[in-house]
């Protein structure tokens, strides 16, 4: 069985926009960036035997705030630019009541099914309770990313880190015991 790294999107690979202390995904292009060590970072954890997932709400889609071409440049970018085996995003709204929607499993266990991965040895690593939630529903080992947004925080995370850089760290170091 294969063992993954489950990303979140904004504010973990890439940049999100804090406004008023919460975080927003960009809805243009042009704002979208991507962590400078972001593609170093993925890189890492594939050497280390992991697949890379991102997995990523996106409901601005939903509600007709951006495209779903747009979405697909973004996403397009991001596999462009770094080594990830795929990228799962949930584009209805908040209360649609899909299975896909963090803090549901569904991205995670659809690319458990798809990839024979053994959720016991993979992480999802977020910056949201939202998160945090879906990998412990799906048995993954999760690690929380605090950016310091205005919003309750997790509790029940394997890990609090600021960034990726140290979240991967950490888990090389577990990888290796």
């Amino acid at each position: 069985m294969n063992k993954a790294i489950f990303l979140d999107r904004d504010g973990v690979i890439s940049k999100s926009f804090l406004i008023g202390g919460k975080s927003f995904a960009p809805r243009k292009f042009k704002d979208f960036k991507i962590f400078s060590s972001s593609a170093k970072l993925v890189k890492r954890l594939k050497l280390a035997g992991y697949m890379v997932f991102v997995v990523t709400n996106q409901p601005d889609v939903g509600k007709k705030l951006i495209s779903k071409s747009t979405l697909k440049k973004m996403h397009n970018k991001i596999i462009k630019e770094m080594e990830v085996d795929q990228i799962y995003s949930c584009v209805h709204s908040q209360n649609a009541g899909c299975y896909c929607r963090k803090p549901k499993p569904g991205m995670i266990l659809k690319a458990a099914k798809k990839y024979n991965i053994d959720l016991k040895r993979s992480f999802m690593v977020g910056d949201r309770a939202s998160d945090i939630k879906a990998g412990l529903k799906a048995k993954c080992r999760s690690i929380f990313l605090d950016k310091k947004y205005k919003e309750q925080k997790p509790k029940a995370q394997e890990a609090t880190f600021s960034n990726l850089a140290e979240a991967t760290q950490y888990i090389l170091k577990q990888s290796n015991l």
